[in-house]
């Protein structure tokens, strides 16, 4: 029993720089004279000599699992395994895909918060963003999430970080044990082992060490990461959580532990390794995970609340859009323009360029103009600036010439369209130098996006003209809608007049018009903001 006790202390890792530390110190001159004139620094015989001190603490264990003479294996280590298999091997299928799972994780972040965390947290998921969305602007909501972000993020000190971590090592140590192939391993020592039968009596014969020295090394590489004093019932109250069960049973898992500290104090599967592979200095390259799982949670969550916001506001965006061009055209489907288009876009998106920004907005801009510009408005043109009489000339001036200016615009609008089609010089160029793209990428990427933001700069100045002009008539017409419902008139004299020759009801046309004006000039803004 003593002799076993001695043999337990021995450290091979020792080995390296020299005898165990109980047998250095008994060294004698006489022994280190004697190694010195014999070949005690021939390296050679320095691994033959650890060898053999490797080979007399493998003799001397209580753990008889290896036979160094024959360098067998004996029956007793599969036993050993079995003990495991038994315990870890009905956990595999609960944590089958738990060392990828962002749940788990999760569960691990969220164990160490308190309650006030816990409920910002909750406030924070795309649900309760949509429910708030609807409650205030989404600028304000927008900067409220930022605080709460800021707030939240503040929670993790270095301390719950530190614990949070040490708590993701342990349960990774953990499922690296569950999923170690105990079957393939006590397979080799009884063949006829049923697979996932744990009330199986198993036969275990002696095998020679080769077939399962690389599972040893991979065994230990586990367990020698399992430290003694550890608290696993952190770790076995997460497991539980994640799937509603007790995946390993506590009291098992407390022999399981014994077993494994056991297995550390003795060093003898480290032993077995050095001994097979006939080197003494051979190393433990242990399991510890390095992830940082709390700074790529609070990334995933800062991402998650960023996409939520812009699908929101996609959404809103989308939904104004249909409900102003419906309200404008009957139709959310308007095409008005041949070369600045989205169809035309598609080249530029394959080569990460933003391409032509403005296609929507001038696209109904044109259709307005088309559509609205030189029939409503040249109505109201003809009927009250021609016919009305007027107290004061400026209002009539300034819808004149803002009816002239956007008559000019669409014109221009049709010429930029056409500026950047493929027949002409411009065109040809965008089309050159995306045929270029691939050959030189950077070149290339550098003329068109300073092309694009030339002509995406051209776009959005006619928008901004336009809605200008939109304005300064939408506000003169309703100056007008006023006076002409008012008892006494200040602003034309001569509405009666102008009621009968016109075949129209003048305040419902006035009103329609009106609308109209300023329905596209939300429509606009809606893409273009005021600067």
């Amino acid at each position: 029993m003593e002799a076993d006790e001695r043999t337990d202390q021995i450290d091979p890792e020792a080995i390296e720089s020299g005898q165990p530390k109980k047998e250095k110190k008994h060294r004698t001159l006489f022994q280190k004279l004697f190694g010195f004139l014999f070949g005690a620094s021939d390296p050679d015989y320095e691994k033959k000599r650890h060898l053999r001190e490797v080979a007399k603490a493998l003799r001397q264990s209580r753990l008889k699992f290896y036979r160094p003479r024959n360098e067998i294996v004996d029956p007793n280590l599969a036993r050993f395994f079995f003990e495991f298999y038994r315990v870890l091997g009905p956990a595999q299928a609960l944590v089958k895909r738990a060392d990828y799972s962002g749940a788990l994780k999760t569960i691990i972040i969220e164990k160490v918060l308190s309650e006030e965390n816990l409920k910002v947290r909750e406030s924070l998921t795309e649900d309760e963003i949509r429910k708030r969305s609807h409650a205030m602007p989404l600028k304000d909501l927008n900067n409220q999430i930022k605080d709460q972000l800021v707030g939240f993020f503040a929670a993790f000190d270095v301390d719950k970080v530190k614990e949070i971590n040490h708590a993701y090592q342990l349960l990774s140590l953990l499922i690296d044990l569950i999923h170690f192939d105990y079957f393939f391993l006590l397979k080799k020592f009884d063949s006829s082992l049923p697979e996932g039968n744990y009330l199986y009596v198993p036969r275990f014969d002696p095998i020679n060490s080769e077939y399962i020295i690389e599972d040893l090394k991979e065994f230990l590489d586990i367990t020698s990461s399992i430290q003694e004093g550890e608290t696993w019932d952190t770790v076995l109250d997460i497991l539980k959580e994640y799937r509603n069960v007790d995946v390993v049973p506590r009291a098992a898992w407390k022999k399981i532990v014994a077993r494994i500290r056991e297995l550390n104090r003795s060093h003898i599967l480290l032993l077995i390794i050095q001994h097979v592979e006939k080197n003494p200095y051979y190393r433990i390259r242990p399991h510890i995970s390095t992830e940082k799982i709390v700074e790529s949670y609070l990334s995933k969550l800062k991402a998650q609340t960023e996409l939520a916001l812009q699908k929101i506001y996609k959404e809103k965006h989308e939904s104004k859009v249909e409900e102003l061009t419906k309200a404008i055209f009957g139709t959310a489907s308007i095409s008005r323009l041949k070369s600045y288009t989205e169809k035309a876009n598609a080249a530029f998106a394959k080569r990460m360029l933003g391409g032509f920004l403005y296609v929507h907005p001038l696209n109904y801009l044109k259709a307005f103009l088309l559509d609205y510009l030189k029939k409503d408005i040249r109505e109201i043109v003809d009927h009250f600036l021609i016919k009305g009489k007027w107290t004061s000339n400026l209002v009539s001036q300034q819808v004149s010439e803002s009816f002239h200016s956007l008559l000019q615009l669409s014109e221009r609008i049709t010429e930029f369209d056409d500026s950047v089609s493929d027949e002409t010089p411009t065109g040809a160029k965008l089309k050159l130098y995306l045929h270029k793209y691939e050959k030189d990428k950077q070149g290339a990427q550098k003329i068109l996006r300073q092309m694009l933001k030339e002509i995406n700069d051209i776009a959005r100045a006619l928008i901004h003209e336009a809605a200008g002009h939109l304005i300064t008539i939408g506000k003169d017409l309703k100056l007008m809608l006023d006076d002409y419902q008012r008892n006494t008139h200040e602003l034309i004299i001569n509405w009666k007049e102008i009621e009968m020759s016109s075949d129209k009801d003048l305040r419902t046309f006035m009103v329609e018009t009106y609308k109209k004006l300023y329905y596209v000039v939300r429509l606009l803004q809606v893409f273009v903001k005021e600067e």
